[in-house]
């Protein structure tokens, strides 16, 4: 193919000529091409150029092509002031529970008897609306994540001195809440926390200061001054709460669990003890107030090993049994 021709202006070659051999360079798709980029405006434009100036020169056609890219790249930049916003674009980062929802649930908030009342509506038995039954008070403690196999609920219902096993009534929330400056979970769960640390897990109290404190600590505070007659006062309240109104007994299943969250933590004898009443199952099928008062004085002053009991004493026959038990096992 012969060389490309420099275009020289004022040159007298016939503009026919040079616009044929022009062609011809631009249907071949060589250098001229290449060199130049594709413009996005219509041939005719171009075509229009190249005669009215006489000359192969042709017009810069990729400037507003590229004004047009420029302005459309910068536009979605401007979106991500608003990722917060639940719009379209938001940023990956993901938001907290709080961003989400607004005010959340656990949100800590100053006492008051409004929001108290609201707290124990909300958790009411549609069925029964003046009281939290065993599916609301299920509920609570899922949003507030306290354990329902544990001894917080039982704790619960200790500081508000509940009459029925799984239920609180209004009167009874109102009153304890109010005790305790108490309207929202977070403080809620403070307060049990240092409760079920101080008398069951039998950690350091907590120092309280009534400025920053979250609850009003002034029973807490109390309790620290007798931690042992404080567990004693819980344990005793757990077979009241526990014994149906017309009986004196409570049923051996209700009593294990109840000495596997209240007992077991303090005291690993008890372990041993669930395990022989297990075995004996059509043995022993209840529970009185003397056993159960018994139990916890067994706990309290018995070694582990049983060197020390006395198998003459006034102690339960359950417990002869165990000891008895325990004592053959080690053999």
């Amino acid at each position: 193919m012969p060389p490309k021709r420099k275009t020289v202006e004022g040159s007298t070659e016939p503009v026919s000529t040079r616009a044929t051999r022009s062609s011809t360079r631009t249907s071949s798709g060589k250098a001229e091409e290449k060199e130049k980029p594709k413009p996005k405006v219509p041939r005719a434009s171009t075509k229009k150029a190249k005669d009215e100036s006489g000359s192969d020169k042709e017009e810069p056609p990729a400037k507003r092509p590229k004004i047009t890219k420029t302005k459309a790249a910068s536009r979605p930049a401007k979106t991500k002031k608003n990722t917060t916003d639940g719009e379209p674009g938001q940023s990956a980062k993901p938001q907290s529970k709080t961003a989400r929802d607004g005010k959340s649930n656990l949100e800590a908030e100053p006492y008051q008897s409004s929001q108290a009342l609201d707290l124990f509506q909300k958790y009411a038995d549609p069925d029964d609306p003046p009281a939290i039954g065993p599916a609301g008070l299920e509920q609570l403690c899922n949003e507030a994540a306290i354990p329902m196999d544990g001894a917080m609920p039982l704790i619960l219902a200790w500081q508000l001195d509940a009459k029925e096993m799984g239920k609180f009534t209004k009167d009874e929330w109102l009153k304890g809440t109010s005790k305790l400056k108490i309207s929202s979970l977070p403080p809620l769960v403070t307060a049990l926390s240092d409760l079920d640390n101080l008398l069951i897990l039998s950690k350091s109290p907590v120092k309280s200061n009534s400025k920053t404190d979250p609850y009003d600590r002034e029973t807490y505070v109390n309790y620290t001054k007798n931690i042992k007659g404080a567990y004693h006062g819980l344990y005793m309240f757990c077979f009241k709460l526990a014994k149906p109104e017309q009986s004196r007994n409570i049923d051996m299943e209700t009593a294990t669990a109840l000495w596997s969250v209240i007992l077991c933590p303090k005291y690993p004898v008890m372990k041993e003890v669930l395990e022989f009443i297990a075995e004996n199952e059509n043995v022993y099928k209840a529970t009185n107030k003397d056993l159960w008062t018994m139990m916890f004085e067994f706990c309290e002053t018995v070694k582990p090993d049983m060197q020390d009991y006395e198998t003459d004493g006034a102690w339960p026959t359950l417990l002869d049994d165990f000891v008895a038990w325990k004592k053959a096992k080690s053999v």
